[in-house]
């Protein structure tokens, strides 16, 4: 692991790391994350009889909408010009409903920000639309499942393979 902070200044103060000397690369971040619930929640949600309305076509704009924006609310980031932005449900049937988001660009700095944000911003639109008949709602974990373009490389996070569908 490098050991070296790269987000400060020579005056030890916070700065955005100054990506001009990298190569452009296509890349890709692939995002997990899921929502437990009550069993009648999932029934709800699947059965399009929510009050508010259609839960997961909302939840996956506002996923697509918090991608774009992630250079907004995480100060550091780079804005990126994407080039897709992929969110996928599934669930178990029972009482959990799970957020696969899959971000892509192509520039000189990665979307694993952008993808965790997406699945977190999916994840609270769900339970927004639902907290009046569920608060006891549990989202995540959330977590990079894998990236692929870099100088670093691809990545698979072989920790968690096993966490989004228990």
């Amino acid at each position: 692991m490098d050991d070296a902070l790269t987000h400060f200044n020579q005056q030890q103060r916070a700065t955005m790391v100054d990506i001009t000397h990298k190569s452009e690369t296509h890349r890709q971040a692939v995002v997990h994350s899921r929502i437990t619930m009550e069993p009648e929640t999932l029934a709800r949600i699947k059965e399009g009889k929510v009050s508010k309305g259609d839960v997961l076509a909302v939840a996956q704009v506002a996923g697509i909408m918090a991608a774009k924006k992630t250079s907004d609310i995480i100060p550091m980031c780079h804005p990126l010009a994407l080039t897709g932005v992929d969110i996928q449900f599934s669930d178990n049937g029972k009482d959990m409903l799970y957020i696969e988001v899959t971000v892509k660009t192509k520039g000189l700095t990665g979307v694993e920000m952008e993808a965790l944000t997406a699945a977190s911003a999916a994840g609270l639109t769900i339970y927004d639309m639902c907290k009046a008949m569920d608060k006891e709602m549990i989202i995540g974990p959330t977590y990079l499942v894998s990236k692929t373009g870099g100088k670093s490389g691809d990545f698979i996070n072989h920790t968690t393979v096993e966490i989004y569908k228990k």
